[in-house]
């Protein structure tokens, strides 16, 4: 079974809009570029699928577009080619390497989880912590940004129940940011 793995930007108080942590550098880029290299597909809500499409989807004449430095490209390359589920009920179509999936959520992710090939990362606010409530999240990924933004989406908020985490990986950056991955903690007795 392929893992899911949330990954996202956050700050240090909780806050995960695209714009409240530090803007990009190419070090945080190159990790997140590796990050989606090791995914077999990608996992998105409408507001997240919409936002990254329009970031880092390759124009129709070719070249990127003059705003996207040199070091972004790599990143743009992968997040472009690669497979993404897009879970709606209010789009009609999509396309960018995407497939609508719609249903019950459990039953649809639990069988993309079972399909072979390498995990599936899921982005964005609202889809995760779905996933999360039913239990269906392997691994958390969170880029720690050294910001206190004070307003704005926060992680996870309003999740059902607590889900304590063991640490198994961590990466420093020159920025101050932090690279944490967690997985949720066996049940204990």
């Amino acid at each position: 079974m392929r893992p899911l793995r949330y990954s996202i930007n956050v700050t240090l108080d909780g806050c995960c809009h695209h714009e409240a942590g530090i803007p990009p550098d190419e070090e945080s880029m190159r990790y997140w570029t590796a990050q989606m290299q090791r995914a077999g597909a990608l996992l998105f809500g409408r507001v997240t699928y919409q936002m990254m499409e329009s970031a880092w989807r390759r124009p129709a004449t070719g070249p990127w577009p003059d705003w996207m430095d040199e070091w972004e490209i790599p990143f743009a390359e992968t997040i472009d080619r690669a497979r993404k589920y897009v879970v709606s009920s209010t789009l009609g179509a999509v396309d960018w390497n995407a497939e609508l999936v719609r249903g019950d959520l459990e039953q649809v992710v639990r069988q993309l989880k079972e399909e072979p090939g390498e995990g599936l990362f899921v982005g964005g606010v609202t889809l995760p912590r779905a996933l999360a409530d039913l239990g269906l999240i392997d691994e958390y990924e969170f880029l720690v940004q050294p910001v206190l933004a004070g307003h704005g989406p926060t992680l996870l908020a309003g999740l059902r129940e607590r889900v304590r985490l063991e640490l198994v990986d961590r990466q420093e950056f020159r920025s101050g940011a932090v690279a944490l991955r967690y997985r949720p903690a066996p049940a204990t007795v």
